[in-house]
């Protein structure tokens, strides 16, 4: 299997990915962290196949219709949390996690077909199972679980702290130094969990306690895959893993299921949470997010790491009901500033 070049050096990794976005080969002794987070972020796989990727980041100004479809992305990404919400408590974590990567694992093996691309089981089974564990069925089982103590608002704006194990992965596995801004973002973010949490408008007991740390070691999850991704899977086809992870999670879920639940607990709003989650924001929203990657780069389409959080707290205010205090949005904030400051958005790239 493949590997990437060593690392012996860090700089901002904003060039790294649009050369891999463009199907260039990685320079050594680059810093790999935010490429980590661009390749594998809260499931989604971010690069398309070389040939489909003719633009990397610009200067130019975001055409309206790449920036609806950003917005959209954020809208279908924060609605996952909505989705968990309607339907944990009827049908149970365990059996919504299985719903949601097989009916996403049926959609997007139609769209493989269509579009023509081999999944070659065979010789990449090992990094579909991996994959299929830590960057699918542990993290969504994650969240699913910690949906029936925890609101969307909570768990949209914990979810956003994945950049920041990719950091603490990247020194541990990848060798990388942690600048101070990263340091400093991790500090920021402790504190933002701390004020979600301790001040926020749900009580706190042992059971919220362990929600929130279930959602941060869902974002964990994602940081340890995505270091997974770049040491062994780096030469598979982002598609391809996307759909081989999506069937290897749906296998792994199956033998921990409980007894079926009662058909009664299917209401329509039950069954429209777990095709919306299936559907909508687990298999629609890669095509969104590919075209994203294609016409305005992994960069900018990483953005919508900050709009996730704004939409999981409208829809849970919306559609739940769910308050929306002022330590909410303050410790949203922190969090949102904290996943700037570990992504090292806005330093100037070295010359070279």
């Amino acid at each position: 299997m493949p590997k990437t070049a060593s690392t012996d050096s860090p700089y901002t990794a904003a060039t790294d990915c649009d050369a891999r976005a463009a199907g260039k080969p990685l320079p050594a002794g680059k810093n790999r962290v935010a490429c980590v987070c661009l390749r594998l972020y809260s499931t989604r796989c971010t690069f398309p196949d070389p040939p489909s990727a003719p633009r990397a980041d610009g200067n130019k100004n975001m055409r309206p219709a790449d920036l609806t479809r950003l917005i959209l992305l954020a809208a279908i990404w924060g609605g996952s949390f909505l989705f968990v919400r309607m339907a944990v408590g009827a049908i149970g974590p365990l059996w919504l996690t299985e719903l949601r990567v097989g009916i996403a694992a049926v959609a997007m093996l139609i769209y493989a077909r269509v579009a023509g691309f081999e999944l070659d089981p065979r010789q990449n089974w090992r990094p579909y199972l991996v994959l299929g564990v830590l960057n699918t069925a542990l993290p969504w089982a994650l969240y699913a679980w910690s949906g029936k103590y925890i609101g969307a608002s909570y768990m949209s704006i914990l979810n956003a702290a994945a950049p920041w194990f990719a950091a603490v992965c990247g020194a541990i596995w990848l060798g990388e130094r942690l600048s101070w801004r990263k340091v400093l973002g991790l500090a920021l973010g402790m504190l933002g969990v701390a004020l979600l949490v301790g001040f926020g408008p749900i009580a706190v007991n042992a059971e919220v306690l362990l929600a929130v740390l279930a959602c941060i070691g869902a974002t964990a999850c994602y940081a340890m895959a995505g270091v997974y991704v770049k040491e062994r899977a780096g030469g598979i086809a982002p598609r391809a893993l996307t759909v081989g992870s999506l069937i290897a999670a749906s296998i792994v879920v199956m033998p921990f299921l409980p007894a079926p639940p009662p058909a009664a607990a299917f209401t329509w709003q039950v069954t429209l949470a777990a095709l919306g989650i299936s559907l909508v924001c687990s298999a629609a929203a890669y095509l969104i997010y590919f075209r994203l990657i294609a016409n305005i780069g992994p960069t900018r389409t990483f953005t919508v790491t900050f709009l996730i959080p704004v939409f999981g707290t409208l829809w849970g205010a919306l559609f739940l009901g769910e308050p929306v205090g002022m330590s909410t949005l303050a410790g949203g904030a922190v969090i949102v500033i904290a996943t700037a400051l570990v992504l090292e958005i806005g330093k100037r790239k070295a010359r070279v």
